[in-house]
């Protein structure tokens, strides 16, 4: 993880490259006829010239004109500086990240003061700038053997500030804890299926147990089939890896209460089964494990903050394979819950394993449950790629959520969940329920499965199948896996846990 550093001048610390920002009016900045100054008298011709730009987004690099303890300057246009907010100052940090990575620099310090406004504090820059810092530099190094480069990435960022130097460097340090846990859940995005499989994924987690002091429990094929947790087990049934439901707990208060579950979908790779998917289809389905990389860099952040809410997050891992033992369309499977399950589509298996680790998650006492999944297609058709499609059975819990999903900067949608639906999953001639209703209300139908193992318990559900995996670069990271709705969960948690101190 980056360091984090904070000082009240520069000269305390020697760094490669200084951020400044350039707002609109860069004279009523406190300090910047100082720094003009030291850097060259100049500075204000140069803006005017437009040889450094004030425009949003716009970077200018110099290099240090005289012997200074820094190598060069990006200068950062801010635009209106009293009008900036939280989420186009975590892009314009991310856009610096991205290019300290591709100018492969170490160490770099971020001046505030050109950042903050009457509503952002020099915190809350200082978060801002090493949340977005860090999740623009990711890059996945992946397995290519040609390369001769020699890795060189940021190691520390040093936050220059008038503010109280220990509450800057603190903000600084937990936004570099949220964009760390994004990049983990990025990383075990992109890992390949052979690489990745439910086993590994639970050795990971014991890593994460291990280094934040979690309670952990996995169970394997032999405890699933002796508590007849007969939806995974099926899914699982054409594969030779054995599943895996990873089971971390994060217990905050004395008693075991007000617990709230965060649930995963764990598939390491989706053919789809016998309702086979065709090849271009399957391409990617590496990534079908995204909720539970959300609900693994959620506890990593929780791991590290340590709030005072209890926790449990419960993964269902396995793949959904083809083999003379695989399940089929036509079978009826019985869930843990007890509830009986009609099989329209094999490629609907993502329901499945969640409704066996929903229903776990309560009976180890969840009282409040979110569930997040690379669910269907359909969300992707609906929304588009940009969009995390939710459905809820409580308009108060789900208020809440949404409020940490617009601090976190994740754009979430609800769509509804009508009686109606609930009839159309519920329509079998020889079960409690079917896994596939139809095409038409594709992500109602999968996510309204898992919520009728929810039943009454207050249940949000958030389906990333558009929003776990990017097809080319975007304003915060690169291509591939993004990590979404890791900072959401955890700003979550903490949110309900600052609530209920006060």
């Amino acid at each position: 993880m980056i360091t984090v550093e904070s000082v009240s001048t520069l000269e305390q610390q020697e760094v490669d490259v200084l951020i400044i920002g350039v707002p609109d009016h860069p004279e009523n900045v406190e300090g910047w006829d100082a720094f003009v100054q030291s850097f060259h008298p100049s500075i204000p011709e140069w803006i005017k010239s437009h040889d450094i730009k004030q425009d949003f987004k716009q970077l200018t690099k110099m290099p240090a004109l005289s012997k200074r303890n820094y190598d060069r300057v990006y200068f950062v246009g801010v635009g209106k500086q009293k009008e900036l907010t939280e989420q186009p100052v975590r892009e314009l940090f991310a856009m610096v990240g991205k290019q300290l990575h591709k100018d492969r620099v170490r160490t770099a310090a971020v001046w505030t003061a050109p950042f903050c406004n009457e509503e952002m504090t020099c915190e809350d820059v200082a978060y801002l700038a090493s949340e977005g810092i860090s999740l623009g530099a990711y890059e996945y190094e992946g397995f290519h053997t040609t390369s001769n480069e020699i890795d060189v990435s940021l190691t520390s960022i040093t936050f220059i500030t008038a503010a109280d130097e220990q509450s800057v460097k603190g903000a600084g340090e937990v936004g570099m804890i949220y964009a760390h846990a994004v990049n983990e859940a990025r990383t075990l995005v992109n890992a390949p299926p052979n690489l990745l499989t439910p086993t590994k994924m639970a050795d990971y987690a014991r890593e994460l147990a291990d280094n934040y002091d979690l309670e952990i429990d996995v169970l394997g094929r032999a405890e699933m089939e002796e508590l007849g947790m007969g939806a995974i087990l099926a899914v699982n049934q054409g594969s030779v890896e054995e599943p895996q439901l990873i089971v971390l707990k994060y217990q905050a208060m004395e008693q075991w209460e007000d617990v709230i579950g965060l649930i995963g979908k764990g598939i390491t790779y989706d053919t789809g089964g016998y309702s086979l998917k065709p090849r271009e289809g399957m391409i990617g389905m590496k990534g079908d494990m995204g909720g539970a990389a959300a609900v693994l860099g959620a506890m990593c952040i929780i791991g590290e903050t340590r709030p005072r809410k209890n926790v449990i997050a419960v993964i269902a891992s396995t793949d959904n394979m083809i083999s003379g033992a695989a399940f089929k369309p036509d079978d009826v499977i019985t869930s843990l819950s007890g509830k009986t399950i009609e099989i329209l589509n094999t490629d609907a298996e993502g329901r499945l394993v969640l409704a066996d680790a929903v229903t776990y998650a309560k009976q180890a006492g969840a009282e409040y449950l979110i569930d997040v999944a690379t669910l269907t297609g359909g969300v992707i058709v609906a929304l588009g790629n940009d969009k995390t499609g939710t459905l809820t059975n409580h308009d108060a819990f789900y208020k809440q959520f949404e409020e940490a999903a617009e601090e976190s900067g994740e754009f979430i949608w609800r769509l509804p969940l009508t009686e109606n639906d609930r009839k159309r999953i519920r329509k079998s001639d020889v079960a409690d329920l079917n896994n596939s209703p139809g095409r038409d209300g594709h992500m109602i139908f999968g996510g309204g499965f898992v919520g009728e193992f929810a039943e009454n318990t207050p249940w949000i559900h958030l389906d990333i199948a558009g929003t776990s995996d990017a097809a080319s670069p975007h304003v915060l990271g690169p291509k591939g896996g993004t990590g979404v709705m890791v900072r959401t969960l955890a700003t979550f948690i903490e949110r309900l846990a600052a609530e209920e101190a006060q």
